[in-house]
């Protein structure tokens, strides 16, 4: 019973909270019941995070903590902490409280405060569902509950934008739920059983079993868990989303929606299909097709968009589908270097975006045609915002060279033309990823005569709840652009059944 609630205790807690905050008191209704509305988000958030650590150091998660039964005892929800859930529960857990730090300066005067701050703590429960998820059954169950509690902070302003972006992000997310559904039950009919098993569960005995049949489940699947993970062409309630306040968007696009995409389609091709049964069909072309054009359309759409955060949604399309890209290798060494992505991407993509919405909530500005000489008005938070920069274009020193560098590997250890095309892929979208953030960067530092007048003013840098994060992170990608190879080690455990 102990172990149950050890287990449970970091899921709960945060969805507790949130009804909590909704059930108390309303917006707007003192600086110091606001005050203490932030003071309990950030301990509970806190706290949860304390307990993941906690389970994960401990190697306590590994055994089965059963929630409850579907359909009798046929199926059951339950949570276990593997290798692959140990990297994403505490990649979401490490990020969570600095980005909750984040938000309570940023929200500071906004209204409806009350309701963001329990939907945003119910978001970070519900996630670490997904990464608790000890089979597929329990991955879905969250994954739909993630739509619902993410839904009311897509559409926080309640303007027309945020209400045209909150249905398209509901329309897409039901959709591809239903595909995802399929392959959920085409795994309960055909599998072993529908825990999450290194290679598959797969059961070729299983009378009625027709290959062709079941890749295309798995292709439909792919695409339904796809919507979240933004591949093309069911990609577009992300720039939508950008409507959203920035602490929702740096959530929706570096750690909960996108990344538990990517999450679920991990698991569904390596621990329910098996990769060995998808390589080399035609299921694994259309997959690797679908991902190669999301990454070079992504990145291109980046290089036309002017508005700085639908900039970085287009980011995201692209460099999501470098975790998709690994994925699809269908090897470890592909499978290890889509966890070193995403946990890398998900640090440069939430700088990038604090540092973006600390543009927007200090001056305003929207476009990158208007951040001309802002570089010296905000110097740390451009500072920042060059790191993420460098780091998603892969330089050297920067940890996105570390990834990339590792998915150029899984390419080559792929070879022939499907590998050839994969790294030119990766080199084309680098070079995209230079033009798109580089450009702010220039413009902001090295204004013309023109814009250096105009943006002669005093500093505007945010407050240290805003730019602590943003400073922590940046030398982070620092420190894992040098030293990261425990990680990648153990990511590579993990990917080979050595970690379980």
């Amino acid at each position: 019973m102990l172990r149950l609630l050890w287990m449970t205790a970091p899921v709960l807690l945060p969805l507790a909270g949130g009804l909590f905050l909704l059930a108390t008191g309303e917006d707007g209704d003192g600086k110091k019941r606001e005050r203490n509305r932030l003071l309990f988000t950030e301990a509970v958030v806190l706290l949860s995070s304390v307990l993941v650590w906690s389970l994960i150091l401990s190697g306590k998660g590994k055994d089965d903590a059963v929630l409850f039964y579907l359909a009798g005892r046929d199926l059951k929800v339950f949570f276990r902490l593997d290798g692959a859930g140990c990297v994403f529960a505490g990649l979401v857990s490490f990020l969570w409280p600095l980005a909750t730090l984040y938000a309570s300066e940023y929200m500071e005067g906004e209204e409806r405060q009350k309701s963001f701050f329990a939907f945003y703590t119910m978001a970070y429960g519900v996630t670490l569902g997904i990464a608790f998820a000890g089979n597929l059954v329990t991955l879905y169950l969250f994954y739909e509950l993630l739509t619902l509690v993410t839904f009311p902070l897509v559409l926080h302003y309640r303007n027309r934008e945020s209400r045209a972006a909150s249905r398209k992000y509901l329309y897409y997310s039901i959709g591809g739920a239903a595909f995802a559904f399929m392959g959920l039950v085409f795994i309960l009919i055909y599998g072993n059983t529908a825990d999450f098993i290194l290679g598959g569960v797969l059961n070729r005995g299983v009378p009625g079993f027709r290959t062709n049949t079941i890749l295309f489940m798995y292709v439909l699947a792919f695409f339904g868990f796809g919507v979240k993970a933004a591949l093309f062409p069911v990609h577009g309630w992300l720039p939508k989303a950008s409507v959203a306040p920035t602490p929702v968007t740096a959530l929706l696009h570096a750690v909960a929606v996108v990344k538990s995409g990517a999450f679920a389609i991990l698991r569904l091709t390596y621990y329910s299909y098996g990769a060995d049964f998808i390589r080399g069909t035609w299921a694994h072309y259309v997959v690797l097709g679908a991902v190669l054009v999301t990454i070079v359309y992504g990145s291109t759409m980046a290089v036309r968009e002017a508005h700085l955060k639908r900039r970085l949604a287009y980011s995201t399309i692209s460099n999501l589908s470098y975790v998709l890209f690994g994925v699809v290798m269908m090897n470890p060494l592909g499978m290890a270097a889509a966890l070193v992505h995403m946990v890398f991407h998900a640090v440069m993509k939430i700088c990038a975006f604090f540092c973006a919405g600390a543009i927007m909530h200090k001056t305003g500005k929207n476009y990158v045609y208007e951040l001309g000489g802002l570089g010296r008005q905000m110097p740390v938070t451009f500072a920042c915002f060059t790191a993420a920069g460098l780091s998603l274009m892969g330089i050297p020193l920067f940890a996105g060279f570390i990834s990339k560098w590792n998915l150029a590997e899984s390419a080559v250890a792929a070879g022939g033309a499907m590998g050839v095309t994969a790294v030119g892929v990766l080199l084309y979208s680098a070079l995209m990823t230079g033009v798109y953030m580089m450009t702010v960067t220039v413009r902001a530092l090295f204004p013309s005569a023109g814009e250096r007048a105009a943006s002669a003013a005093a500093r505007t840098e945010p407050g240290w709840r805003m730019l602590a994060p943003m400073v922590f992170f940046a030398c982070l990608l620092v420190v894992f652009g040098l030293y990261s190879e425990p990680l990648v080690h153990f990511m590579m455990d993990v990917a080979e059944g050595v970690v379980v």
